[in-house]
């Protein structure tokens, strides 16, 4: 019996239709997932619930992530922010397809202002679709915390 996937969910106001859409499908689909919020689509602080997503990932209690702001750029940097966490900007498909074949990425940052809901489902499906290649793309991903690269700047 293959395991099932499990999500952490979170976003901000900007984000919150668009993320319950995302929970609808992932019900739909019998996803295991957690929605750390918000919960309403009053204004709030996408750091407050980007940083829960990203340290459930990080800590291996979900195996991907999904985050919700107005360009998906807040949540992006802030997911980043956390050791072990790969997260990309997907505003495409094919964006989606190439950050999990070629970066790994585990949490998918989604703008959700500028997304139909539809395209945001083709994108989480890509993502939670498509495979790590490994190869060349294991070692440059090896090279993104190494604490020497970054005392060189």
């Amino acid at each position: 019996m293959q395991k099932k996937i499990s999500i952490a969910i979170g976003s901000d106001h900007a984000g919150f239709y668009i993320k319950q859409y995302i929970i609808e499908y992932l019900q739909k689909k019998e996803y295991i997932f957690h929605d750390f919020g918000t919960y309403t689509s009053e204004a709030a602080d996408y750091p407050d619930f980007a940083h829960p997503v990203a340290c459930a990932v990080e800590n291996n209690n979900f195996d991907f992530g999904i985050v919700v702001c107005g360009t998906g750029n807040g949540v992006n940097m802030v997911v980043n922010k956390h050791k072990g966490i790969r997260a990309a900007l997907c505003w495409r498909k094919d964006v989606a397809h190439i950050v999990r074949l070629h970066n790994d990425a585990n949490i998918c940052s989604l703008p959700g202002r500028f997304l139909k809901k539809g395209e945001a489902i083709d994108i989480i499906e890509e993502f939670l679709n498509t495979g790590f290649e490994n190869g060349r793309h294991l070692r440059r991903i090896n090279k993104i915390g190494l604490q020497n690269s970054i005392e060189k700047c």
